[in-house]
């Protein structure tokens, strides 16, 4: 099937539906962990880039919505994000770096991924301050062009930042990062499409199966489930993950 192995099939699809359920529970599109799955079965990274974003697209999508629906979406803290993070996504989408790089700078961000899953960041905020917004602008932008590069939507970046500046609470977090995730992960695509990158086929296949897991995740992580056990699990692949790339 394209890009996977027959015989790879059925355990990449089981972790793909484990990856997007515990990402959209947090509020994430699950582009670090789809990276981290691509980079554990050896799929080519010309692929990886355009297929997590796709994918991203889709769950962030579903994240988003139920996390809006619950009332944890805060306009105000993610609209100065967006506005410098938006084309900076595209730039970032059109650009290609060295393969070997673009290695070291998903593993240095597999590993971020792995302190939010862990809640090293934290989970609850004594009081909610306000972002200065030339830090907003400033910080959206950074993220914005490394997500854009490297094929993730930032929101695994953006919501530890939320959290550790009392900016909102952990599911003001989610739920501005479910959005965030969409709309930087549309811009790279567009990005990558412009700079004529080429977005596998094979994709069709995958997105039912990110649907079903996002759809479920995102239920639950808007509502009071807890996830801890598959946190864990999820944790352990990204650690794998992120030290084959390094070593690879």
């Amino acid at each position: 099937m394209g890009f996977l192995e027959l015989h790879i099939v059925i355990p990449f699809f089981l972790m793909l539906l484990a990856v997007s359920f515990m990402y959209a529970s947090v509020g994430h599109g699950g582009a670090s962990g789809y990276l981290a799955l691509m980079a554990l079965f050896a799929i080519p990274v010309s692929v990886m880039k355009p297929s997590a974003l796709v994918l991203n697209i889709v769950v962030s999508g579903i994240s988003f919505w139920f996390f809006r629906k619950n009332k944890h979406f805060n306009w105000k803290l993610f609209f100065p994000f967006a506005i410098t993070s938006i084309p900076a996504a595209f730039i970032g989408g059109y650009l290609t770096i060295n393969s070997t790089l673009y290695k070291q700078i998903l593993g240095f961000f597999l590993i971020i991924a792995i302190l939010r899953m862990l809640n090293v960041f934290g989970e609850k905020n004594s009081s909610i301050k306000e972002p200065k917004l030339w830090l907003s602008l400033l910080i959206g932008f950074g993220i914005g062009l490394f997500s854009g590069m490297i094929g993730i939507g930032g929101g695994i970046i953006l919501s530890p930042i939320i959290i550790i500046f009392g900016w909102g609470s952990v599911k003001q977090a989610a739920a501005v990062s479910a959005l965030f995730i969409f709309v930087n992960s549309v811009a790279g695509v567009l990005g990558f499409s412009f700079s004529g990158g080429y977005i596998p086929n094979e994709i069709l296949y995958l997105i039912p199966i990110t649907i079903i897991g996002g759809g479920l995740g995102a239920i639950y992580g808007s509502g009071r489930f807890n996830v801890r056990i598959l946190t864990y699990l999820l944790s352990t692949v990204l650690v794998i993950a992120s030290v084959k790339l390094f070593l690879i």
